[in-house]
Order: structure tokens, then C-alpha cells, then sequence
């Protein structure tokens, strides 16, 4: 069975204009032959900033760019049927389509509504003030451009746990909405930084009000009915009740395909932290492994100075493969984002063999490290920075080698701090290979790669090394790297 790839195609800085999703259609076929086996694409909905929107801003999950709503019908990515036309050109490639689920917020809300609240410390949430006074909150959402089609329901106070902005008085912070659930408090089963991680941004969405439960439960399975889909990125599951999407997962699985795939982004590098989650869910899901996004960046900083021997130690594809999604970059991680901790460029195709060539993990390309991209915006020091962040030349090849070479028996040769190799043994109808890879000097590596390859010769799947090696009779080989670099050696009859 041919070995799951993902590809997020977009990045925080997709240009505007509407052409991503006819992109997507473009190079449907040309990823499938890559190996790409599935592609997440960015929240498909209408979102508060409308054309400008990434879509993180929600404001109404049942329009994909259909209807005149915040100023535009189309979304940044494009409009309904050219949404379509992407998802049936991944299909007709055989490569499926995961769509980015924001159910944690709402923003954009059409009117406002006099509310009672509470005030909240943001430091620590489980902090609220005992005596609640009234203001006027936007959390009513109607969707005027929509008129009801595709669903009735009209969002308001009942549906919201907490809000950041008050008008009449004028104030910001966080705010707990006094209402008939949770005796006042918020939701339990979230992550626990600042006390309690509820409340992220926005109009936080009440969970335990049972008319959202059974909605947001709808639009699970009305999505699959408008666009393919194969499975959903869970955006901010942490600030989300794990018990939610333990029956919200459950239930499409049930209603819509019971193979969907389904990551969650739980961003947290503690390995105890994702096992409770993933006991919370009944092992539902996937998780990001933040904590080996972590050592790539450290890796790619220290040069020389790290030991690659410990590059998976704490690292949930150790512990728990089989829940584990790797990446080594995203759009919360790029230049000038929130999570900015991006691994240099040189460091880049190390990161990626160490995810493609190995069978433990389920790796995620981002975006820009397979075509690039350019984009400005300001940074933390206030001034306005160009950023490039080019293309690596070799990860289309690291894909292909994943595909055609990354199979069978694995074994790893963790022997030196400076320069590690991973074994493909192959099966009796794929051909396996030998990945090294050094973050020092040039490297040699004598490996068994076993008897029935004796006298074979190997090339470097990558052109790194121009040169043709051979076993010896015994079926060893003397693999070679170049310094700061990675090479895949695999069977010369098969270039």
C-alpha cells in the first residue's frame, strides 16, 4: 500500500485573488504522480475579512464562496465551483482532499446583542469576577446574504461561551457570557495554559449548548455532499473540549466514511499532554508532532553543534507513531507568524528525508518548500520585511524516493553524533534504499543492505553524489553524503 504523503497547499501569505483552488486543479495530476497521496487545502468558507480572509476569521461555515456576504461571493481561494472543480481534480487523481475544520470561534457577527458578562483575568481564566453587568457584544450572526439556505440557524449569545470586545461600555479583555451552561464556568477538557484555554478569540463557541452541538454535527455532514472529501485538519483543538470531538469525529465517521483522516492541532511538544488528549478521544485522531518540529529548528540553528542521534528523542513519532502527523514547517510557523521558528534553509531536505524516508509518522510538505514563495509584512520590531522562502530543489525527488524506494524492513544507523543513515530493506515487489545524511563534513557509511544485492551498483536518487557505488560480495556498502547535506542511494536498474 502505497505510503501516505501530505501536502498543505497554502501558506499564511497565498496572494489574494481567488486562484488557489484553480492551482490546486492545475497540479492535481502532476502531485499524484510526485506521490503527494493527499492534499489539506485552507478553510474553504466565508470568513470575516472576506476576500482577505485565510479563514480563521469563520463566520459562516456553509458558504464556500457562494453568496455576496462581507463584500465579496468568492473567498480568497476562489468561488464555489471553481472549490468544486479543485476537489473532483484531486479525486480524479486518486489523491484525497482534507479540509480545514475552525469551529473555536466565530467573528464578523452581523449585530450586536445586550449580553451579561463576567470579566475574566487573561492571565489565568479561572479568575472570573463574581458580579456580572451588562454591554452590548457582537454575537449575533443571521447571514443576510444566505437567507437560510443550507441551514436556518441563526447564532446568537446562547451559543457563545465568552467574547473579547464589549461596546456601551467600551472595553477589552476576556469576558465569560453569563448563561444556562456550565454553572457560569468554561468548558473543561481543554488545554490548561492560562488555567484554563477555553477562550482563544472572537465569539468563543459554547460547545454543551446542544442546538451548536447538533449544527456544527450537520454541517460534518452536509460538507462532504457539497465538495469531495476525504477527511478534516481540526484548527485549535486545544482551546476545543476533547469530549466534543471525540463524538464530533466519531459521528462523521459513522455518517460520511468510516476511513476519513482526521489530524488534530493540538500545538504542544509535551508527550504526556498528547496522550491524555489522545485518550480523551479514543485514539480518533492524529496529532502534529510539534516536539520534532522543535528539534528541526534547533538542529538547523546549531549546525555541527547538534547530535543527530537525538533528533527523535521526546518526539511523539517515538512514542506514538502511529498518531503521529510530521512536519517541518507551517503557516503558524513561517517567517513573521506567531509560532515563527523556522528551520534554515540548509537544514531543510535533512528534516524531510528524516520524515519521507522513514516508516514511523505520516509527513506533511508545506507549501512554500515545494514552489516557493514571496511575501512582506511587518514584523515584531514594527518595520515591514520582504521574506523569500525558496523552493527546495530536492523535495520533489525526496517524495518520488518515498514512493518508489521508502519500503520494507527499517533500520536505523544512529552511530554518530554528526552523521546518521536509515535503511530500506524493500519487500519482494519494491525496491528499498539507504538515506544519509550529515549536518558536518562529508561522511561515509559502511551499511549491509544484504546478500541478494551483491555486486549491485547504486546511484544517489537526489544528484548529490554524481558517482555509481557498488556492494562488495558480502552486500555491504559504503554509502557518501556531502557535508551539510543528504543523499538517497538506491539501485542503479532503478533510476
Amino acid at each position: 500500500m502505497l505510503a501516505r504523503t501530505l501536502l498543505q497547499f497554502f501558506h499564511w501569505y497565498t496572494p489574494e485573488g481567488g486562484k488557489l483552488w484553480s492551482e490546486v486543479a492545475d497540479q492535481a495530476e502532476s502531485l499524484s504522480q510526485m506521490g503527494v497521496t493527499d492534499v489539506w487545502l485552507p478553510p474553504a468558507y466565508k470568513g470575516a475579512s472576506g476576500a482577505a480572509s485565510i479563514g480563521y476569521d469563520t463566520y459562516d461555515l456553509f458558504d464556500l464562496g457562494e453568496f455576496d456576504q462581507k463584500g465579496t461571493v468568492a473567498t480568497k481561494y476562489g468561488d464555489l465551483a471553481s472549490l468544486q472543480k479543485a476537489t473532483r481534480s484531486l479525486t480524479d487523481a486518486g489523491v484525497g482532499v482534507i479540509h480545514d475544520v475552525v469551529f473555536n470561534h466565530k467573528m464578523g457577527a452581523d449585530e450586536t446583542e445586550r449580553v451579561h458578562v463576567r470579566r475574566a483575568n487573561p492571565d489565568d481564566r479561572n479568575q472570573i469576577e463574581d458580579e456580572a453587568f451588562e454591554a452590548s457584544a457582537y454575537t449575533r450572526f443571521t447571514f443576510p446574504g444566505r437567507q437560510g439556505k443550507h441551514s436556518k440557524f441563526i447564532w446568537d449569545m446562547k451559543c457563545f461561551s465568552g467574547v473579547d470586545h464589549l461596546e456601551d461600555p467600551d472595553e477589552n479583555g476576556v469576558f465569560r457570557i453569563a448563561n444556562e451552561y456550565g454553572a457560569g464556568e468554561w468548558n473543561a477538557e481543554v488545554d490548561d495554559e492560562v488555567g484554563n484555554f477555553d477562550y482563544l478569540m472572537g465569539s468563543d463557541i459554547e460547545f454543551r449548548n446542544n442546538a451548536v452541538y447538533e449544527e456544527l454535527k450537520f454541517w460534518g455532514r452536509w460538507l462532504p455532499e457539497q465538495v469531495a472529501c476525504t477527511g478534516f485538519r481540526l484548527d485549535a483543538a486545544k482551546h476545543i473540549p476533547a469530549w466534543f470531538f471525540r463524538d464530533w469525529v466519531g459521528h462523521v465517521r459513522e455518517t460520511v466514511h468510516p476511513e476519513l483522516f482526521v489530524v488534530a492541532e493540538y500545538w504542544h511538544p509535551d508527550m504526556d499532554v498528547l496522550q491524555r488528549y489522545l485518550d480523551q478521544v479514543d485514539k480518533q485522531l492524529m496529532l502534529f508532532d510539534v516536539a520534532l518540529h522543535h528539534h528541526f529548528y534547533e538542529a538547523s540553528k546549531a549546525g555541527g553543534g547538534f547530535d543527530l542521534r537525538t533528533i527523535f528523542d521526546g518526539s511523539l513519532t517515538a512514542s506514538i507513531p502511529d498518531h503521529a502527523v510530521t512536519l517541518v514547517s507551517n503557516h503558524d510557523t513561517q517567517p513573521l507568524q506567531a509560532m515563527e521558528a523556522s528551520v534554515e534553509p540548509w537544514f531543510k531536505p535533512l528534516a524531510y528525508a528524516l520524515i519521507l524516508m522513514r516508516e514511523q509518522g505520516t509527513p506533511c510538505i508545506f507549501y512554500p518548500d515545494l514552489y516557493g514563495a514571496k511575501y512582506r509584512d511587518s514584523g515584531d520590531d514594527g518595520e515591514t520585511h520582504e521574506v523569500e522562502m525558496p523552493a527546495i530543489p530536492c523535495l520533489p525527488k525526496l517524495i518520488e524516493a518515498r514512493k518508489r524506494f521508502a519500503h520494507g524492513a527499517q533500520t536505523d544507523i544512529f552511530d554518530d553524533p554528526h552523521c546518521i543513515a536509515i535503511i530500506r530493506a524493500g519487500t519482494a515487489e519494491e525496491q528499498g534504499s539507504v538515506t544519509i545524511l550529515s549536518n558536518g563534513e562529508e561522511a561515509r557509511k559502511t551499511v549491509p543492505v544484504g546478500e541478494g544485492h551483491a555486486g549491485q551498483g547504486f546511484r544517489d536518487y537526489l544528484g548529490h553524489c554524481e558517482e555509481e557505488i557498488f556492494t562488495d560480495d558480502a552486500g555491504n556498502l559504503e554509502v557518501r553524503v556531502n557535508g551539510g547535506s543528504v543523499s538517497v542511494w538506491v539501485r542503479s536498474d532503478a533510476m
